[in-house]
Formats: C-alpha cells, structure tokens, sequence
C-alpha cells in the first residue's frame, strides 16, 4: 500500500494485458491488446485510499465499456496488486464541471451500487409503472417487420480511426439496449459513411440476443408520410401507439423532420414515452443536431440526453480495408499495388468504394481473366467515362439550362427572379426523382442550398404540376431530354 499508485495501475494494467488472451481466447489477440489500449490510455488513477481506488475517466462511456468487457478481469488485477476488500469508484470529467465527483462503487463481482456521491446529469428511465395515456386496454405487441438488411451486420462493419468511436458505442448499445447512457445515440456524419450501417448492425444484433424485444427501423421520410396518412385518417392515437410497443427504434436521416411542425410534437411525444420506459432511440442525420435548422429546441434537446457520434470519411487505411473485406467474401485476392490503386480511387465515401468493388468483381466475373494493375487501371478509366453518361445531378443541371437558354451560374445563384427560381426548381425536383442523392447532397450540388429549401422545391414542383399545364408541359419535355 506504500507503492506509488502509478506503479501499482501499471502493475493492474500489465496483468490484464497478460490474461486478455486467457479471457477471450477465440478473440484476434492484437485487436484485442489495440482495443484495450486504447480505452485504458485514458483511464488515469487519481487516489488510493483505504483500499478505495478512484479512476479518473473521460466520460461515461469508458464506465460502462470497462463494466461490460473488463470488470472481471480488473476485479481479479486490483485483488492481486491491492488486496481483497478493496473498492472501485470512478471519477467522470464530463460530468464534472465544478470538480464535483461522481463515483460509483463495484463490489468486485460485478454488482454496481450508486454512492450518496452521485450527480444526476440527465433523466433518468422510469420505471414500467408509468402509465401510457394512450394506451388500449389488452393491446399486445404485434409481429413487425424490422425492416432491417441482413448484410448490414457488425460482422461486415470495417471499423477505422474516422468510425471506431462511433462503432465501439453501437456494440455497447447492442448487448444492453435502453439500459446504457447512450440514449439516444446520434450518428451524424456525410454521404455514404456508413451511419446507416450501423444502425442496422445494432437492430440485428439485438434481436440476434434478445429475440422478444420489438426493434424497427425506418427513414424519417416514411415516418413523415406515416404520420401525415394517420392524420388525415384521424388515426394520430393509434399512431402513437404502435410506436410506443417499439423497444428499439432506429430512425434514418433525421434532419428531413425539419419543417414539419406537426410531426415534430408526434415525435417529441413518441421519443419521450420511449425514453421514460427505458427503450434505446437511434438516430442519424447528416449534420450535428445543433445545425439542423427549423427543429424544435425542445426536441434537439432531448438529441443531447445520450451520445452524439461523428462519423467521418474513411481514411486511406480504413478504405483499403474495406476493399480486401468486400473482395475475399466473392474469394478475389488483389495484390497490395492493386489495392492501394484502389482505395486512392475513391476519397469521399463507403459508396462510391462499393460502387468501384462491385465493378472489379464483374469485371474479373465477365472476364474471367487475371487481374493486373494495368487492366485494372483500365476498368477503372471505362467505368469513369460510363459514369459521365448516366443521370446525375450536373447533367440534370445542363439539360435544365440548356432548355431554359440560361448559364449554369445563374442556375446556381441566389437571385429569386421567376425566370431562374422556377428552372433551379425544376432541377432540384429532377434531381431527387432520377438519382439517390439526399436532400442535403442536392443542395450542395445546386450552390449550398439548405436542404429544406430543396425539399419545399420538389414539393411546390409536385403539387404545382398537378394543376398548372406549363408546369406540366416543362416536367413532361424535361423528363424526356433527360432520360435521352
């Protein structure tokens, strides 16, 4: 007890390095030493005092991950090097803002009791007692389509430095849904990073583990749309409680509630009786929940009880990572000139990665033939050129203007004059009927318009074409040279 305490931490931690093996045998023992130090390398010691060791911890996150995967292991390092008896609290910064401490003491087999100590951040879950307003009497659960994709698993989840964060958390979540402080978990990040991924990965490993509970996802489009039919059909109490029997709820793309006042008190109402009950919420967006505009405040503040995670682009290493995973499952072995050629080919997104990957399989498929660096390189220029000739947002962009008699800049400018208003309309309508672009990815494309500008152009376009026959006439001729 008269060591430094820095000796004594290094002596803990060098003992659990020693017995990760032993603790999960069927684990890659080099991820596993990577994963550990990389949680560890945060942790800090802060006291020792009559066998009660304080941990100083970034956030509430590294508590609960030492709890779910290293408590065992750490009980059985702090009796070695400390003694029997001996008491673990944590000491969370995140939470501490006044130097206030926050601590929490193990047993040692694995029970957690809170001390007097404890600040309450958040909201904390209510418990099963809370009685549904909405509720029907005798209403039971119903067999429901997760909608959730098979092949979106953690197992064909390639993690790297831009989403290991947000992964880490996800396989949290997944073994102990609506009971961890990440709730909700809000996953933001660009086009194509793999946000949708995870969220399906958390879905199917939770029913994988816990067959009974109710998990869905869905787009936050068809949630809008569900909601808009429920209330024409006055139907917005039924509505209500066929979300309230989810115990997992994954929605996509998030930020299209904006706008949508009437949805948005739906879903205020909906996320508040999840949450109370203990249910997990996940949600993605592609910005922060503080960027996205006409959101109620009550509700982006609600997106701050849990855990907000970026995802970024997919750095070099993590693409060619994802280009050997894609490929041994269809049993093609690249070499690494051919690997870095392709994973320097595509720099934005998991997508575009895909897209790529997919055409090298086809092409070894079609061919049958050895890959090389040569015809590699060649596939690749082929299926650029191809590229320019399908529908996309710049060729919408030139077709509209050239039927207009306008410039491109024009089309991109901000100026509301009608005879440049209506054609930039046209194009953004065009846009999210012929590609799969976002409404954020649009709007970028058409000189960083917000998203909910193009989303009130496609509906004016839509609704307008109804009724005005010039309108008509420009979507019928434009839908045509398009599509030429």
């Amino acid at each position: 007890m008269n060591e430094n305490l820095d000796l004594i931490w290094e002596k803990c931690l060098q003992f659990m390095r020693d017995n990760l093996n032993a603790a999960e045998d069927h684990a890659d023992l080099k991820k596993l030493e990577n994963s550990f130090n990389l949680l560890f390398d945060k942790v800090t010691p802060l006291s020792l005092e009559n066998f009660n060791l304080t941990l100083l911890v970034p956030s509430d996150f590294y508590k609960e991950y030492i709890e779910d995967n290293y408590l065992s292991l750490l009980s059985a390092a702090l009796k070695k090097n400390i003694g029997k008896g001996v008491k673990l609290w944590y000491s969370v910064m995140e939470n501490n803002p006044r130097g206030e401490e926050k601590a929490i003491t193990l047993n040692l087999k694995g029970k957690t009791t809170s001390s007097p100590k404890v600040q309450q951040t958040r909201p904390t879950a209510v418990s099963g007692n809370l009685v549904n307003p909405f509720a029907i009497p005798g209403m039971k659960k119903v067999e429901i389509n997760s909608n959730l994709k098979a092949d979106f698993s953690f197992e064909n989840y390639v993690e790297g430095e831009s989403n290991k964060f947000a992964a880490t958390v996800a396989r949290s979540i997944a073994k102990r849904p609506g009971s961890t402080a990440f709730n909700p978990l809000f996953l933001h990040g660009g086009y194509g990073v793999g946000k949708t991924h995870l969220g399906h990965a958390i879905g199917l490993e939770v029913k994988a583990s816990f067959p009974e509970k109710v998990v869905l996802y869905l787009s936050s489009e068809k949630f809008i749309q569900q909601f808009i039919s429920a209330a024409k059909a006055r139907k917005q109490t039924e509505f209500s409680n066929f979300y309230q029997m989810v115990d997992v709820l994954i929605i996509d793309d998030i930020q299209f509630l904006s706008g949508k006042s009437a949805t948005q008190d739906s879903f205020f109402h909906i996320f508040d009786f999840l949450h109370q009950n203990g249910k997990q919420i996940i949600l993605t967006s592609d910005k922060a929940a503080v960027d996205i505009m006409d959101i109620q405040e009550r509700i982006v503040s609600r997106f701050k009880w849990g855990l907000s995670a970026e995802i970024k682009s997919p750095d070099f290493d993590t693409r060619r990572k994802i280009i050997v995973d894609r490929l041994s499952r269809d049993g093609i072995v690249l070499t690494d000139d051919m690997l870095d050629f392709l994973a320097a080919e595509a720099k934005t997104n998991v997508r575009e990665l895909i897209g790529i990957i997919n055409s090298v399989i086809a092409y070894s498929t079609i061919y049958k033939s050895e890959l090389s660096l040569e015809l590699l390189k060649d596939t690749i220029s082929k299926i650029a050129c191809n590229q320019k000739k399908i529908i996309n947002i710049p060729y919408i962009q030139d077709v509209v203007c050239e039927y207009f008699g306008i410039k491109r800049e024009q089309l991109l400018s901000k100026t509301r004059k009608r005879e440049i208003a209506l054609p930039r309309q046209l194009a953004m309508y065009f846009s999210k009927e012929l590609t799969n672009a976002t409404f954020s990815k649009i709007g970028e494309e058409m000189g960083g318009k917000d998203h909910s500008t193009v989303m009130y152009a496609c509906d004016t376009i839509r609704d307008v074409g109804k009724m005005d026959k010039e309108i008509k006439k420009y979507l019928k001729d434009l839908s045509e040279k398009i599509k030429k």
